[in-house]
């Protein structure tokens, strides 16, 4: 295995002489080393016949390594392994992980996970996945250009988003940078609607771009994007928008608030004027569904550990290193009651408030191949430059049907 090794050495005073040793996968980025450190160190005070041999991985090429190690047989793979929670539906594929659904309801909370995080670890209700931190998009807004426009309050509902973008969209302004393939934030219109990406019946997975629902979201979607200059043709990073919006002259844009530091990296007098506030629902009583990205833990069922596992899952996932943690990295905790640990940052409570009902993308062991050379951001580009709608989404549906297909390349 590579990576870095993050270990305490030596038995601890008061412990044990022989400790049982817990291999646990993190990813790169998703844990400080000072979060990382302190939690080891806490963990085996509090556990004497454990050591963590915590190693930090690179996600380019990650699936296969963790595919690998989940067919490996004997000794020495990963007892724990972060995995991002897109990714899930292609390891429970493997047969490779343990169905965790005991623990998950006695010990675990589940009731009040993310829905985001914790939908796509289960597969005939069983789960699999352990929610263990998330973020999505929320709105940036520079705040003096709204304080021009005599905006006084963030919108509540699409309707006022709408209204107030007009407002803002102004010769020499922009009321919204919306690049023409964001298609994470269509797909949040679209669940907003009631439609889907994509459909399962009985095994069977078919693109469902062109329902009346989907095709609602799609409208959404076109009236917000013409309120600015986003390109149609390209996503939300060709070119960065957080470096678009840098310039000043633009009034909002869709984003993870991790997007500040790039924002004020090339405009540092934006410091102390932006905003964020979720994107709005259709009615005031909820705001905007979200694709929520994020982590899951899983336990190999090759594991030869799995009690030394399942208790570094349950500190991890639990209520206290779970806030440290999204203290610590500006993430959104696992569960919807753990919110308010998060309250006094601006950016990550806004996250956390579309969170609440976020989603994946369809559970499809397969839905890798439509985010590669991605047909929904054809269609979104072909609509924005005035396609009609329906067809354009029935092309795409389709596409999306034949590389679903478990038959198929």
């Amino acid at each position: 295995m590579t990576g870095t090794l993050l270990t305490a050495c030596g038995a601890l005073p008061g412990g044990t002489a022989e400790r049982r040793t817990v291999t646990v996968w993190l990813m790169k980025g998703s844990a400080s080393d000072a979060f990382l450190d302190r939690f080891t160190r806490r963990f085996e005070a509090e556990h004497d016949d454990l050591r963590l041999d915590v190693r930090v991985q690179e996600w380019t090429n990650i699936g296969q390594k963790v595919t690998t190690a989940l067919k490996a047989e004997g000794d020495g793979g990963p007892d724990v392994v972060e995995v991002g929670n897109t990714q899930l539906p292609t390891y429970i594929e493997t047969d490779g992980l343990l169905d965790l659904s005991l623990e998950a309801a006695r010990d675990l909370g589940m009731d009040d996970w993310l829905p985001g995080l914790a939908e796509p670890g289960v597969d005939r209700a069983r789960q699999y996945g352990v929610p263990w931190y998330a973020a999505n998009r929320v709105v940036i807004y520079n705040k003096d250009l709204f304080a021009r426009a005599g905006v006084k309050a963030p919108p509540k509902t699409r309707d006022d988003w709408l209204a107030l973008t007009r407002r803002l969209d102004t010769p020499g302004q922009q009321g919204i940078y919306l690049a023409g393939q964001d298609w994470y934030t269509l797909s949040g219109f679209i669940w907003d609607e009631g439609g889907e990406l994509a459909r399962e019946s009985a095994g069977t997975w078919t693109g469902a771009l062109d329902s009346p629902a989907a095709l609602r979201g799609m409208a959404f979607y076109q009236q917000l994007q013409a309120l600015g200059e986003g390109p149609k043709d390209a996503d939300e990073e060709h070119p960065p928008q957080a470096e678009e919006f840098a310039g000043g002259d633009i009034a909002q844009i869709i984003s993870v608030p991790g997007a500040t530091q790039a924002i004020l990296a090339k405009n540092p007098e934006l410091k102390g004027r932006l905003g964020y506030f979720p994107i709005p629902g259709k009615t005031a009583a909820r705001a905007g569904t979200v694709f929520t990205g994020g982590s899951d833990l899983v336990v190999p069922a090759n594991t030869d550990d799995r009690s030394g596992a399942l208790e570094v899952i349950k500190a991890l996932a639990g209520e206290k290193w779970n806030t440290d943690l999204a203290r610590t990295m500006d993430y959104v905790p696992n569960k919807t009651t753990l919110a308010p640990a998060v309250a006094g940052e601006p950016g990550v409570a806004a996250m956390a408030v579309g969170a609440a009902h976020g989603r994946a993308t369809p559970a499809s062991p397969r839905w890798a191949t439509v985010e590669a050379d991605n047909p929904i951001k054809t269609y979104m580009s072909d609509v924005l430059r005035g396609a009609a709608p329906g067809p354009a989404a029935r092309q795409a549906s389709r596409e999306i049907t034949r590389r679903l297909d478990e038959r198929g390349p």
